[in-house]
């Protein structure tokens, strides 16, 4: 048995793990799936205040609320931001990380810069100076799963994505697993972090055939990749 806690992408939720936790609880895990401040059941708490230091906190305090120890830790997306700043502050707590198709940052990095764009240019972006749209899903998700997400998809707070991450090392001993999701639409955010894991000592690095969302598009691909990466 594990404990997996789910640091989720940008404009999500916990609810975006739904199906994933069943295919879990039959393995014999539990999955925590938190939901940052501002987005989801928390989105009364949106606000300019929010940056990534607020989301990474949100996940510490369910490590330590919860007594979670030799947690598999994983990171979607953003989410991957946020997993390795929770990585460096409770690095006692974790067992291992799993970056599913994710920004793999290193101290001073923002999001916005991985992402090859100009801070201050996203900012300007944001609608009322701190909310950023949604982009859409996949193209190659399906209408049911459309027609379930996007009510609950949400603008994100943009200082989530401008704020540099601020690392001491501390956990930089854990192992870390890379998830490349093989479906690409026009661009690809993520293939430079995958072929960092084929070469890094500490990493693993994996491929599954889905999207970007494989926890909502291909759940059973999914749990089974985790089932053997958890069980190593």
């Amino acid at each position: 048995m594990a404990d997996i806690v789910v640091a989720h992408g940008a404009w999500s939720a916990g609810w975006a793990w739904k199906k994933m936790r069943p295919l879990m609880a039959a393995r014999g895990h539990t999955l925590w799936t938190p939901t940052y401040t501002g987005l989801g059941e928390r989105a009364h708490l949106a606000g300019p205040q929010v940056n990534l230091d607020t989301h990474i906190t949100d996940v510490v305090q369910v490590l330590e609320m919860e007594d979670l120890s030799e947690v598999v830790l994983i990171g979607h997306s953003y989410g991957g931001m946020v997993a390795t700043g929770v990585a460096d502050r409770a690095p006692g707590r974790l067992k291992r990380l799993i970056y599913l198709d994710a920004f793999v940052p290193r101290d001073g990095d923002s999001l916005a810069r991985l992402a090859g764009q100009d801070p201050d240019a996203m900012r300007a972006m944001a609608e009322g100076g701190w909310r950023l749209p949604y982009r859409p899903m996949p193209p190659d998700t399906p209408q049911a799963d459309l027609d379930w997400a996007m009510p609950r998809r949400m603008s994100h707070p943009v200082e989530c994505f401008t704020q540099p991450l601020r690392l001491t090392g501390a956990g930089a001993h854990l192992p870390r697993h890379y998830i490349y999701a093989l479906r690409k639409d026009d661009r690809d955010s993520f293939g430079r972090f995958y072929e960092m894991a084929q070469t890094t000592p500490g990493w693993t690095a994996h491929q599954i055939d889905a999207s970007h969302n494989p926890h909502i598009t291909t759940p059973d691909a999914l749990a089974a990749m985790l089932e053997g990466i958890v069980g190593r």
